[in-house]
């Protein structure tokens, strides 16, 4: 496909009412998602008082959520295929809706007409001397529904980072567009507290030279990120990543000398983070953004060597099952990709699948580590995918082991305030006597 110029091509550019007036009643539309939100569009789609029964299929999206506010019942209707704060309320009350998936599968959802897409709102970068535009910070499924939507409406951001990989969209493949030069949506750090710094420590000593990393967002993965700086030739091949990745490539330690898949390349399908990360991933030819099907497939995964896959739960049963999605029937987030690395660095040689998490919810008074999993609790990996499992009490693995040495590993990183009841339900359960019981 020959490619060209597009020039004086901001005074194309209409308000974000005029971008969305190409929306129609009864049709299906999808919103990019994390840093990517775009955030005036959104804004203009909820102003509009004449639609009724539109579909909005979006990931964690960022900032307010107005399209899903009790007054837009009937009118915007969200689908949250990964759930986000935003949405977390309008689906407990029934006002939007979720959808159980894998990441790795939703772009065939787009591709192959079984959610058809009629537009698709995404924010992107400005165009290149080759006319086209970059999904910039979040690919994931942004791509696919770029490439399938009846018509691409976007916001044109002159600060949207322009990413290297599978991310691009053609000038020509957009309908309409709002020219903007804002910030874009930020995740800053959690804070670091003493808990996270022990599961850093357990967790890290787990990491070996030359192994491949997948890691998510927020306090313990970079407490992990923060103490591998003894490590060597690490490679990245991820769901996402944030600022905490930064000082390993600067310090020589992420060298992705060693990846089978993708060398010398951090490949991940988005980013979550501050300014400093969209300065970094801009215009980066070491860092590739591939779409979620691609960067979540297991069958790429296990040909890593050393996958180390660090993910959370919310609960862990004392047989290995792990809710990661919900708080009893209440969702609180989404399958995500979780299971692909899962199992991806299961099957990879020497890898090492972790979920890491603090023991105890609600300000200690509950155990992460339970008996049985709340009722409605999503079992997002099966006990019989399960193998490492990590709390401030330290590690163990799971793999191999039967229902009762599960019990007893789990009740020895669980909280020594909550060991001896779990003890005792284990005991009455499995019909043998525990240590301490």
């Amino acid at each position: 496909m020959r490619t060209k110029a597009v020039p004086n091509w901001r005074e194309r550019a209409t308000s974000a009412a005029d971008v969305l007036s190409h929306v129609r009643s009864g049709t299906s539309v999808f919103l990019h998602g994390a840093c990517a939100t775009p955030t005036p569009l959104l804004h203009a789609l909820a102003a509009r008082n004449d639609l009724e029964d539109v579909r909005l299929y979006h990931l964690h999206t960022a900032g307010d959520a107005p399209f899903a506010e009790p007054e837009q019942a009937g009118r915007l209707r969200s689908v949250s295929l990964f759930t986000g704060a935003p949405l977390r309320k309008a689906i407990a009350e029934g006002r939007a809706d979720f959808m159980p998936i894998f990441l790795s599968d939703i772009p065939a959802l787009f591709a192959s007409g079984r959610v058809p897409l009629d537009a698709a709102l995404v924010q992107l970068s400005p165009p290149d001397a080759h006319g086209m535009c970059s999904l910039g910070t979040s690919v994931d499924t942004a791509k696919a529904a770029a490439d399938h939507a009846r018509i691409v409406l976007a916001e044109i951001n002159e600060q949207m980072p322009r990413t290297h990989g599978n991310t691009v969209v053609p000038f020509e493949r957009v309908t309409a567009f709002v020219h903007t030069d804002r910030p874009l949506h930020e995740h800053p750090a959690e804070p670091e507290g003493g808990v996270e710094a022990r599961i850093g420590e357990v967790v890290a000593a787990l990491v070996e030279d030359g192994s491949t990393l997948q890691m998510g967002i927020g306090s313990i993965p970079d407490a992990v990120l923060r103490r591998l700086h003894d490590k060597n030739d690490l490679g990245v091949h991820t769901e996402m990543f944030s600022d905490g990745l930064i000082p390993l490539v600067e310090a020589g330690v992420v060298t992705n000398r060693l990846k089978k898949i993708h060398p010398q390349r951090i490949v991940t399908s988005f980013v979550a983070g501050t300014r400093k990360l969209f300065d970094f991933v801009h215009d980066n030819p070491l860092v590739e953004f591939h779409t979620c099907d691609s960067t979540n497939d297991t069958a790429l995964i296990r040909k890593n060597d050393r996958v180390v896959a660090i993910n959370s739960a919310l609960q862990v049963d004392l047989t290995g099952q792990v809710c990661a999605d919900s708080i009893g029937h209440r969702i609180f987030s989404g399958i995500g990709g979780q299971m692909d690395f899962m199992r991806g660095a299961a099957l990879s040689r020497g890898g090492k699948p972790i979920l890491a998490f603090p023991s105890t919810a609600s300000g200690g008074k509950l155990s992460r580590i339970v008996v049985a999993l709340e009722p409605g609790a999503g079992v997002v990996t099966t006990r019989g995918h399960v193998h490492w499992v990590a709390t401030e009490y330290g590690a163990v693995n799971l793999h191999g082991k039967t229902l009762r040495e599960r019990g007893e590993a789990l009740i020895a990183i669980a909280h020594p305030d909550f060991r001896a009841e779990l003890a005792r339900d284990l005991a009455a359960i499995r019909h043998f006597p525990v240590a301490g019981s």
